[in-house]
């Protein structure tokens, strides 16, 4: 005899429904049909849409991983060949699709990336920072990967190209607390040239030859005039509202880093932490060496927490620049 689940199961369909059965009492309807049950292990399946174009992969104990592939032939070749890699005793796992060893650099650098990013937000909670100053913002790309990692406090973006700046105005337009300036920060306030065109890596600085060689952007420049304010100008109406301010200085001006901390005067004191691109091989005409800038930093008061390397020579394996996260450890929280 049909038990009033099953009628009921057997009348979706003439509604419009699909219905994916998972067993005794329990099932899938959904509006949109095709859907297709992948057996992964012993009591453990997982529902798709059936276009043939999904693969599963293990990846370690009681995990899977299902992949979405372009093709029927690339998941046939692709299928289970992925690889998992425990992190030390991290509790974390790497999974290695086999396309990964093709790189050794891009992966490296990717990783670095990642890495990087996490480290922040590990010391912007640490040290309980409540405000971002996030010089050289481009289309407000970090302070989205800062939200993706969990900071929650005040962001306040620099860009001063036109471009660039009108796609990060509408990056923050639904960030109340993402605040953003068409500024470059420097030295002193006033007005310069910036050379554009150049992506991410527009500079109020030349390319060097050493930088001329590497990318072929650099060929070929237009300049904009923008308009360039003292980092220390900028903090009070930046910090206004926060009743005890512990800031994060984040620079990233291809070459002019040293010049924006110098704009900060006495006030980089207030500072509990920074991140700086700092360069091994210098792009940039004029832009300090990464021996120097760190100098400046740790006589700031700043130790290195961590370094990441950005760019990296394909045919040589060198360092061009790194990430530097530094922090004031006299500002970090003292445990009672």
């Amino acid at each position: 005899m049909q038990t009033a689940y099953r009628r009921l199961l057997k009348l979706m369909p003439r509604l419009g429904l699909q219905v994916t059965d998972l067993g005794p009492g329990t099932a899938v309807v959904s509006r949109r049909g095709g859907r297709i049950r992948i057996p992964l292990g012993p009591g453990a399946d997982v529902l798709a849409r059936d276009n043939g174009r999904y693969t599963v992969a293990g990846a370690g104990a009681d995990a899977w991983v299902v992949r979405r592939r372009a093709s029927r032939v690339q998941q046939d070749e692709n299928a289970g060949q992925s690889t998992t890699v425990r992190l030390g005793d991290s509790g974390a796992s790497l999974l290695l699709d086999p396309a990964a060893g093709t790189d050794e650099r891009k992966l490296q650098l990717a990783a670095a990336e990642y890495l990087c990013h996490q480290h922040v937000a590990g010391m912007l909670e640490l040290y309980g920072v409540n405000c971002v100053f996030d010089v050289g913002a481009n289309r407000g790309q970090y302070a989205r990967r800062l939200r993706r990692f969990g900071y929650t406090g005040r962001i306040v973006s620099f860009e001063p190209t036109a471009e660039h700046f009108a796609t990060l105005e509408k990056a923050a337009a639904d960030d109340p607390d993402w605040w953003v300036y068409p500024y470059g920060l420097g030295r002193e306030d006033t007005t310069s040239t910036i050379h554009t065109g150049w992506n991410t890596m527009n500079s109020l600085l030349p390319p060097s030859d050493y930088g001329k060689g590497r990318y072929g952007r650099f060929a070929k420049s237009d300049t904009e005039e923008i308009q360039i304010r003292r980092l220390d100008s900028m903090m009070e109406k930046a910090l206004d509202g926060i009743d005890t301010p512990r800031p994060f200085l984040k620079m990233d001006t291809q070459g002019y880093d040293l010049e924006v901390f110098a704009g900060g005067g006495e006030r980089v004191a207030e500072f509990v932490g920074l991140q700086s691109e700092v360069a091994l091989l210098r792009l940039y005409e004029g832009s300090p060496p990464m021996t120097e800038a760190i100098g400046v930093y740790e006589a700031a008061g700043f130790g290195i927490t961590g370094m990441y390397p950005v760019t990296r020579e394909a045919d040589t394996g060198r360092v061009i620049e790194f990430d530097c996260v530094m922090m004031r450890a006299e500002a970090a929280p003292r445990k009672s």
